[in-house]
């Protein structure tokens, strides 16, 4: 590497051409913990590192050199040009851990031009983002309002109608799509999923004739948890392949008597005066913005003393974010997040009373892991249903998600409010009632 330690020098000889593995070397600042090797033959990291990157084609670099950071990794490794080695592509957790410890940095000038003449006009081209790359936000921006009715479902339906078939063997038979709380490390994923559900069940005081509306109710998890223990249930989701599933549920169950799924906006929701309202994992999709219509909404079809339950993704602060390029173009268009702070406050706002919050983001890390295992064991049958696109997208957003909550990047809060009846009264307990 005499070149690379030349052109950090800024020397004054001319700009050579460079390997590909120089190039990562002259963008990266210590040691890389990885193995890297690229098209033209050239390597760099330790030989004997456990895990790696191989850059398969000069398409690849081409993404790299024209989407720095997560956008350009993830447009060469869903398009096949950027292999992953040491790790299944269904949970490459373990090298996205290693990859935590690499610090970019700018080279030099004369690196830099070094760089660029490697690279050649043709790779600093963008090439054409793979097909499963939803439209930049700014495109989206200008062809319609965020958070509309019409644009709401758009994004719902890009990631949620991708296949029953592929969710029922990622997410296992409980087909939910939320964190699931575990009673202890060693419990199964469809134990904590069910625990979860009890969990929020337990919360909200429900019990048999009393009136629940889950809002944006997924494949209707809790729908039925609630309709099998007699309690009457209106579910509200954007996706109409989750609707449709959830509805064939309930009749496989015998819980028609008791229990819908609507392919709805839940602000086209008519009833009125529920027990309970529960919302899991909405609020990710809504907009910060529309945090006081979203929990006015509520209000109204709650009926004085009624209790509402919101789980949700969160960030450790109170800033509003994006939820990242990588994430925004191919899993959640449109996606915002904020600190259960912003969330308390709004609720506060128009009128709903906190009476409890809880972080579960460990227990998201665990169902994560979860997930990925469940895709890995399921590999080859979710290609088949999806394309292998599809199912490395998956991959890598569970196991980034996966190190965002052990690392506290993001957090799962899950806050209970109440409607306060005439002169305040809330008619709870003095102290907690659910058992956690």
């Amino acid at each position: 590497m005499t070149i690379l330690k030349a052109n950090r020098a800024d020397s004054d000889s001319a700009a050579p051409r460079l390997t590909m593995a120089q190039v990562l070397d002259a963008v990266t600042a210590g040691a890389v913990p990885l193995r890297f090797s690229a098209y033209d033959g050239s390597s760099t990291g330790p030989e004997d590192a456990p895990y790696g990157l191989h850059l398969r084609t000069p398409r690849g670099a081409s993404y790299l050199a024209t989407a720095p950071g997560d956008l350009g990794m993830a447009r060469a490794y869903v398009a096949g040009d950027l292999e992953v080695v040491g790790v299944h592509p269904a949970d490459p957790y373990p090298l996205l851990n290693a990859m935590g410890q690499v610090h970019f940095q700018l080279p030099a000038p004369r690196t830099a031009a070094a760089i660029a003449r490697t690279l050649g006009v043709e790779l600093l081209k963008p090439p054409p983002p793979p097909p499963e790359e939803a439209l930049p936000r700014w495109r989206r921006v200008a062809e319609g309002l965020r958070h509309t009715k019409t644009r709401d479902a758009e994004a719902i339906h890009h990631h949620y109608d991708v296949s029953n078939a592929f969710y029922e063997r990622v997410l296992g038979p409980s087909m939910t799509y939320t964190c699931a709380c575990y009673p202890d490390e060693t419990a199964s994923l469809e134990v904590a999923q069910e625990n979860k559900y009890r969990l929020v069940f337990d919360k909200l005081r429900l019990k048999a004739g009393d009136r629940l509306l889950d809002i944006g109710c997924g494949w209707g998890g809790m729908v039925r948890y609630a309709a099998r223990r007699g309690v009457h249930v209106i579910g509200a989701t954007l996706s109409r392949e989750q609707a449709s599933w959830a509805q064939d549920a309930i009749e496989r169950e015998g819980l028609s008597g008791l229990a819908e799924v609507r392919h709805s906006d839940y602000r086209d929701v008519p009833e009125r005066g529920f027990d309970a309202v529960s919302s899991i994992g909405l609020t990710e999709h809504i907009g910060v913005r529309s945090y006081p219509s979203y929990f006015r909404f509520i209000a109204d079809r709650l009926r004085p003393g009624g209790l509402l339950l919101n789980h949700c993704i969160t960030r450790p602060d109170n800033r509003r974010t994006s939820t990242g390029t990588f994430i925004d173009r191919y899993v959640f268009p449109d996606g915002e997040l904020t600190g259960s702070g912003t969330i308390i406050s709004a609720m506060q706002d128009i009128g709903l009373e906190v009476r409890h919050e809880e972080n579960l983001r460990e227990h998201y890390a665990l169902t994560l892991a979860g997930w990925c295992a469940n895709l890995q064991e399921n590999w080859d049958a979710c290609v088949a249903e999806v394309g292998e696109a599809t199912a490395r997208v998956w991959g890598l957003y569970m196991a980034g998600s996966r190190l965002g909550f052990e690392r506290n990047i993001i957090q799962l809060h899950q806050v209970l409010a109440v409607k306060p009846g005439e002169k305040g009264a809330a008619g709870l307990p003095l102290r907690p009632w659910w058992d956690a």
